[in-house]
């Protein structure tokens, strides 16, 4: 019997990165292999503590909630699952990994196998592609493209445009004082040279990635010879390297409203960002898509992750299909076309927060040839609360209304969301309970978990453009209203004072078929005080 124990490890340690999960709470493992002690640089018994699961703390951050959502469905039933995601180690170094788990019962014991298999070197590839895609869509707008490295203090030429002054100088690494210093004196007009070597120095010197200087309007002298105006940026790639894009502005007219607009888009032809969390590149022609780019935090802006985005660049979709569940309407997209710029939201995971989405199309588009469209992150600061009543009406029709204002929902199911929140009169509403009220005749599963998500975190967007987020509170994935923020009749009318009693005439949330039990309650109370 020993024997065949001591065998069964022996087998079990040549397995790639091999554990065994017990799934029932306290969560924890109940073995893990040398392998996996050596892939995240710990013992084994800093993994398999009973009380604490040591394993989860090596999950990278942006993935714990998917990888939780993997237990609980290996949970459910004897199946076997596969998910991608990142182990970050004890020296801080990240693995991409695919784990493929067995589920089981074992003594009335949900338990679960699980083996892993590194990645980690396809995926440096795939991001080497990416990058590469990236700088051929900026290439589409910008003339010339730098890679500044704080960290080794060297820049290369990435992009000329075939300049013979910059294409022998392509992916040579040099001191970034001096290549920059260097290029400044030769090429700069005298009165701009200040200006852009402060601008330089401002970016060298900053002690946090995001502080970046403004983009900058400055007049240099071109490859022929000729003084033109340039506009340049600094587009973050990580938080050592940037890319410096600058480019050629057509005219003095155009330059003139570039040096006055300073850094809001009023140009078309420009692409000036902020590489940070919140970027997309992609290519339309004769009405469909080819995605070039998506920095991880913007397929879900899309409704698409990670693999299905990989998938669209072989399928190519339609304008149609590939907004589909982006919140963008076809309306959108056509003024888009035809303005050169537009204006969405998405959803921050890192920060928790909606962020401004701006998004300029490199020519304006009439169905018919091609055309590049960036999408990027741009700020915007919080709005400060209105200081304005909000109304609630229930008794009829749901509206909400901020002082005198109605609130334009732009989501149907955000509003009615909020309705539900307004029905529990402050009580929490689960993520699984609000499904079962959204969607009646669909279970909650990842797709709808999914799309209840978006309409939850659409609901906060509108709320915060009129400034009363507050009135909601969010606790671990629950929702509720916030009843003394708020003025509604329903809550008049239930507090029993004369002046509301007058409020229900025999109608509430005209709108929802869910809220005919609440109907029913006030219907007999009203019976009832008569």
């Amino acid at each position: 019997m020993d024997i065949k124990v001591v065998g069964a490890e022996a087998a079990l340690e040549r397995i790639n990165g091999f554990h065994q999960y017990c799934l029932e709470q306290p969560r924890h493992l109940r073995y893990a292999n040398g392998n996996l002690c050596r892939m995240l640089g710990v013992s084994q018994a800093q993994l398999t503590v009973d009380t604490k699961d040591g394993y989860a703390r090596f999950l990278h951050p942006e993935d714990r909630e998917e990888y939780e959502r993997f237990l609980r469905r290996l949970y459910v039933d004897d199946q076997t699952l596969s998910l991608q995601y990142r182990l970050v180690d004890s020296e801080g170094r990240i693995f991409h990994v695919i784990d493929t788990a067995v589920s089981y019962s074992e003594q009335g014991r949900r338990m679960a196998d699980s083996t892993l298999t590194d990645i980690t070197g396809q995926q440096k590839e795939r991001s080497g592609q990416e990058r590469g895609r990236y700088l051929r869509a900026l290439s589409e707008v910008y003339d010339k493209i730098f890679e500044f490295d704080r960290r080794r203090h060297k820049v290369k030429c990435l992009y000329g445009q075939n300049s013979p002054s910059f294409k022998w100088l392509e992916n040579v690494e040099m001191d970034m004082e001096t290549a920059t210093e260097n290029w400044v004196t030769s090429s700069a007009v005298e009165e701009d040279r200040e200006k852009l070597s402060r601008f330089f120095a401002d970016y060298m010197l900053a002690a946090d990635a995001d502080e970046r200087p403004a983009r900058i309007f400055y007049h240099a002298r071109s490859s022929d010879g000729v003084v033109r105006p340039y506009t340049g940026i600094f587009l973050r790639l990580d938080e050592d390297q940037s890319l410096y894009c600058c480019r050629c502005c057509q005219d003095e007219q155009e330059a003139e409203e570039l040096r006055r607009e300073n850094d809001s888009l009023k140009n078309v032809q420009e692409l000036a960002l902020r590489f940070t969390e919140g970027m997309v590149a992609f290519e339309i022609e004769d009405n469909r898509v080819r995605p070039l780019y998506s920095s991880k935090n913007m397929y879900s802006f899309f409704g698409f992750s990670r693999k299905e985005w990989r998938e669209l660049m072989v399928d190519n979709p339609t304008i149609r299909d590939f907004i589909r569940d982006s919140g963008i309407s076809l309306a959108d997209i056509q003024m888009l076309f035809s303005k050169g710029e537009a204006e969405f939201s998405y959803f921050d995971i890192e920060q928790n927060a909606y962020r401004r989405i701006k998004a300029i199309c490199s020519r304006k588009y009439d169905g018919t040839g091609k055309c590049y469209v960036m999408l990027y992150r741009a700020e915007t600061p919080r709005p400060e609360a209105s200081g304005s009543i909000v109304h609630v009406r229930t008794f009829g029709y749901f509206d909400v209304f901020v002082g005198e204002k109605p609130i334009a929902f732009r989501n149907e199911k955000a509003k009615e969301l909020l309705a539900l929140l307004v029905d529990r009169k402050g009580g929490f509403v689960s993520s699984e309970e609000a499904i079962g009220f959204l969607w009646e005749d669909e279970s909650a599963n990842q797709l709808t978990l999914s799309r209840y998500r978006k309409v939850a975190l659409r609901l906060k967007n509108t709320l915060e453009e009129y400034g009363v987020a507050d009135i909601l509170e969010n606790v671990n994935g629950k929702r509720r209203l916030i009843p003394e923020r708020v003025q509604c009749d329903l809550y008049d009318y239930l507090s029993g004072a004369k002046e509301y009693e007058q409020l229900f005439k025999g109608s509430y949330l005209t709108n929802y078929s869910w809220a005919e039990s609440t109907m029913a309650e006030l219907t007999g109370q009203m019976w009832y005080e008569e």
